[in-house]
């Protein structure tokens, strides 16, 4: 095999200064002929197969492939361009279509069906056995059982369903990018702080302007709406922001995500059908902790029956508060934001922007290591001499009693070109290689904070600080796995509904003032956060917290029952289906153009379909296991010894609910959860 490609070797940490979009396709073309052809040679004989003899070869020549689409998956949304955006949607389509060979080979199956039903299956590891079950039920998902006419309708369908999740991304990317407002009287900006207005002024001088820009990327959207004195100015973002990617709004169809969403919706009933499943709820609960989605609307009801009285309320006090000391009688989706903000300050006296100062990003992340430090025993040093992607972004390596066990790429700040959201993605994912050495987990850490401006360090919102203990959380789940099987490794195997488990779980910790007297340090003075500030943080952590439950049970809820739906996908259907829901249980006002639905990245671009819940589900099991550090001690050395030997080391090799009741001695109890949002319900 010819290195001339630097994609085509397993490198230990992505060559990305040696890469360039042409190489996508022909490495892709040539790792996957070579998988290809690993599958047929070790399949001479299915039923005489062993891990050894089959599994074991494949997983090191799939390898490369991982470590390949690892690294351009990634660029395709840290640094996108058309030359990238060509390449990488014609790799997924490889990849998918490739994806689906397995999923179908009917040797492949036989060979693991043999493995599972040998008389020494019980001698391999829990790891590897664990893999073998979640492999037989992935090829039952995959069309296996099908008849070959329709083997080939599910391959094709799986093509177009990830072809067009790829441009429902790309045009949501598209939209948010597109629309601009150029600003030139500083007096339209008042109420902003200071910070929020850096940013703008830095938009502006990125495309040759002067004064500001406001865009819709997080960084700009939300210090509007929250601070802008200017009502129309509010109206006029929010209006935006929302109908992007839709027939509303400044952009109306030009990026319009509507036709894409009713056939993703339709082509996923097709799959689930094909199956012989109902809907594709009942397709994509095959793989996680609930029993079926009838089960998910249960739990999902009855949060929400807990939280919406007090919900009810919190929004009575705050339209209250805005007739009374606003001068809005009537309050408008654009004003609920700036109100929840102005009534808060009245109320604690506190504010997002007032604890900026106390979190550079730099202390933050001194202050996320220690965290992790005392919790579970492994410590962080930069790394030097690695290939980078941009000058922000940083390696860093982890190390246990001194020696190396992982590493993360830390890539905090928005920047055009990238997509919006925080997220942790897989680098490289921990596996046993022939030669008996092991490949070390690299993870990437992804943020879109406020990036530096004009030589003043970047500042963290306390928002900000709990994203980024929620993404490291991720990043432990993946990085401090001591499991060698591939497909059961770090995140992998886990069921969607328990891998934020870990990440909600780490953010209790920016609510602890032991955690926060290194966690936070003042720009100027170094000083920790203050009590005083502390505490009307702490007494404002639950401030119109039945309203925020809400709100993600709309999406939840909206979610599920969704993808319970057997017909009825065009536009107009799901808009009704979503307005019943929040008819159900959203006590905010909305407006007709709102197409929230329209930029859902995580349910029509990710992989949250029927998963949104998720969130919720896992909230339960953060809370609760949480809750053993409160009784314990939140740096409990053997509290933190166990969470990592139980939850974090084992990864998806055996049942999250196992693993779950082995660390709390007892099935998830919902009542941590409303205790800690402070639900007067509990």
């Amino acid at each position: 095999m010819t290195t001339a490609n630097p994609l085509l070797e397993p490198h230990e940490l992505p060559p990305f200064e040696q890469f360039t979009p042409e190489q996508v396709e022909p490495a892709m073309t040539a790792l996957i002929d070579d998988v290809k052809a690993t599958i047929e040679q070790v399949l001479a004989d299915p039923e005489a197969a062993t891990w050894e003899s089959v599994i074991a070869p494949i997983e090191e020549k799939e390898r490369a492939l991982d470590n390949a689409w690892a690294l351009f998956s990634h660029l395709s949304n840290v640094k996108d361009s058309p030359e990238l955006r060509d390449a990488y949607g014609k790799a997924l389509g490889q990849l998918t279509e490739f994806s689906t060979w397995v999923g179908q080979h009917a040797g492949l199956f036989k060979a693991y069906q043999s493995i599972s039903e040998r008389d020494d299956f019980s001698a391999l590891s829990e790891p590897q056995q664990e893999a073998v079950r979640q492999a037989l039920l992935e090829f039952r998902l995959s069309g296996i059982d099908l008849p070959e006419d329709q083997q080939k309708t599910f391959a094709t369908l799986k093509n177009e369903l990830a072809q067009l999740s790829q441009t429902f991304s790309e045009q949501l990317l598209d939209a948010t990018q597109s629309w601009t407002k150029h600003i030139t009287d500083e007096s339209e900006l008042a109420g902003l702080p200071e910070t929020a207005k850096a940013t703008l002024a830095q938009y502006a001088k990125q495309k040759d302007k002067d004064g500001w820009l406001i865009t819709l990327e997080m960084p700009s959207v939300l210090p509007v709406l929250t601070y802008a004195d200017n009502r129309a100015l509010r109206e006029e973002v929010y209006r935006a922001n929302v109908s992007k990617a839709s027939d509303k709004g400044p952009d109306a169809g030009k990026f319009d995500n509507g036709p894409i969403m009713t056939q993703i919706l339709e082509k996923r009933q097709q799959v689930a059908e094909l199956l012989g499943y109902r809907h594709h709820a009942d397709v994509s609960l095959a793989t996680k902790m609930a029993d079926s989605p009838e089960d998910v609307i249960v739990f999902l009801d009855e949060l929400a029956e807990k939280a919406l009285p007090q919900a009810k309320e919190e929004f009575a006090e705050l339209s209250a508060f805005a007739a009374e000391k606003l001068n809005l009688p009537e309050l408008q989706p654009w004003d609920v934001t700036y109100a929840s903000e102005k009534l808060k300050q009245q109320t604690f006296s506190v504010s997002q922007e007032e604890l900026r100062p106390y979190f550079p990003a730099n202390k933050v992340l001194v202050g996320l290591f220690e965290t992790v430090t005392r919790l579970f025993n492994v410590t962080f040093e930069p790394a030097e001499g690695y290939e980078t992607y941009h000058p922000d972004v940083q390696l860093h390596n982890v190390y246990e009693d001194g020696k190396l066990i992982a590493r993360f790429f830390l890539d905090l700040y928005a920047r055009e070109g990238k997509r919006g959201g925080a997220w942790m993605d897989e680098c490289r994912t921990r596996m046993k290689l022939s030669d008996d050495k092991v490949q070390i987990p690299v993870a990437y850490l992804t943020c879109n904070f406020t990036p530096p401006v004009d030589g003043k360090p970047s500042l963290l919102t306390h928002d900000e600080v709990t994203t980024l203990f929620h993404e490291f959380g991720h990043g432990l789940h993946h990085m401090l796995t001591r499991v060698d099987v591939k497909p059961v490794s770090g995140i992998n195997g886990v069921a969607w509904d328990a891998v934020e488990l870990p990440s909600q779980f780490l953010e209790n910790w920016c609510w602890e003032e032991e955690a926060l007297a290194f966690i936070s340090g003042h720009v100027d003075t170094r000083e920790p956060l203050p009590k005083d500030l502390l505490d009307k943080l702490l007494a404002a952590k639950n401030f119109q917290s039945a309203m925020a439950k809400v709100r993600q049970l709309e999406f939840s809820l909206f979610d599920m029952h969704l993808h319970m739906k057997a017909e009825g996908f065009d536009v107009d259907a799901v808009q009704s289906l979503l307005d019943t829901v929040r008819d159900q249980v959203s006590v905010v006002p909305r407006i007709d153009d709102n197409r929230f639905q329209n930029g859902f990245g995580h349910i029509f671009g990710g992989g949250y379909a029927a998963g949104y819940y998720s969130y919720k589900w896992a909230e339960v099991l953060s809370a609760d296991a949480y809750s053993r550090f409160e009784e314990e001690g939140i740096f409990n050395e053997q509290t933190g010894a166990d969470f990592r030997n139980i939850i974090l080391a084992n990864g998806g090799s055996k049942p999250a609910a196992e693993l779950f009741k082995a660390f709390r001695g007892r099935e998830p109890s919902v009542e941590p959860l409303l205790r800690h949002n402070g639900i007067k319900a509990a």
